[in-house]
Order: C-alpha cells, then sequence, then structure tokens
C-alpha cells in the first residue's frame, strides 16, 4: 500500500479546488484547443496540436497526481493537538544561535511548502530535524551550508 500523505485542511481544500479546476476548465479548453488544431490540416507539423496535446498530457498528469494523493490524504488539523512535542502542522518559533535573529516555520505536507512565506515541507531537514523536540530544545541542523544551531523558542498549534 502506498504511503499517506500528510495535509493541513488548507493543503486539502486546495488540492480540490485545483483537481476541480483542471476538470472543469483546464480539460475542456485543451479538448477545444486540440480541435481547433486539427482543423488546421495536417497534423504531422501543426505546432499548435503538438502543444495541445502536450498540454493534455500534463494536465491529464497532474488531475492523476493529485487524485494519487487525494486517495491517500491524511489530513491532520493542527487546532486539535494536544502536545507540547513538535508535531506536523506546528508553528514553530525559532532562535537562530549564529545570526542570532528569530524565524517562524510552520511544518506542512510536501504540496503546502512554501519557504517565503515560512511553510516548511514534512519532508525537509529542518522538519525532520525539530520533529518530537520540544520548546527550550537545542538543535542541531545539517543544511546544505552547514550545520545550523537553532533553539526551540515556541510551539504553537494554529
Amino acid at each position: 500500500m502506498s504511503e499517506t500523505v500528510p495535509m493541513t485542511p488548507e493543503g486539502h481544500r486546495r488540492l480540490q479546488e485545483e483537481l476541480k479546476h483542471l476538470i472543469r476548465v483546464e480539460r475542456p479548453r485543451v479538448i477545444q484547443d486540440i480541435s481547433e488544431a486539427r482543423d488546421h490540416g495536417d497534423l504531422s507539423e501543426n505546432a499548435e496540436y503538438d502543444a495541445a496535446k502536450n498540454n493534455q498530457g500534463f494536465i491529464e498528469g497532474r488531475i492523476s497526481e493529485i487524485n494519487g494523493k487525494m486517495a491517500r490524504a491524511q489530513v491532520i488539523d493542527p487546532t486539535e493537538m494536544d502536545t507540547d512535542k513538535v508535531v506536523f502542522g506546528a508553528t514553530v518559533k525559532l532562535f537562530d544561535v549564529e545570526s542570532e535573529s528569530e524565524v517562524t516555520y510552520r511544518i506542512v505536507g510536501q504540496d503546502e511548502a512554501d519557504l517565503k512565506i515560512g511553510l516548511i515541507s514534512i519532508n525537509s531537514p529542518v522538519a525532520k530535524a525539530l520533529i518530537g523536540r520540544s520548546a527550550d530544545d537545542e538543535v542541531h541542523i545539517k543544511v546544505p551550508s552547514g550545520t545550523r544551531v537553532y533553539e526551540i523558542i515556541d510551539i504553537e498549534y494554529v
């Protein structure tokens, strides 16, 4: 059996919306594009047809990928967490010992990750190092640039 895909309720909602958009908007549009390209004649030298077929392949692949993730989804609501340890869905405030600055990350599913807004994947080295830790713990995290030392200031489930 395939591995479950952890995600927050927001991430689950976004995947559902993307799936609806692909099925209701993008799929019919690409079918129309293919039909119009066919009307232009010889398909062997028709760049519009090739582009539309490539786009169709991408759309169908993404629909299949989302369906697979939705079938394996394990939706975890962080607001229902009752723990003082870092687990999936936690918003963790860290103190970077080297730069003497604070940073806040929320541990989310792989499809939800966006480092620019502080959302890190459960599969990232930082999240893996934080899981199971508590407030005031010092965490040594191996990152591409070396080892970073963080102190966990606060853990929230919002």
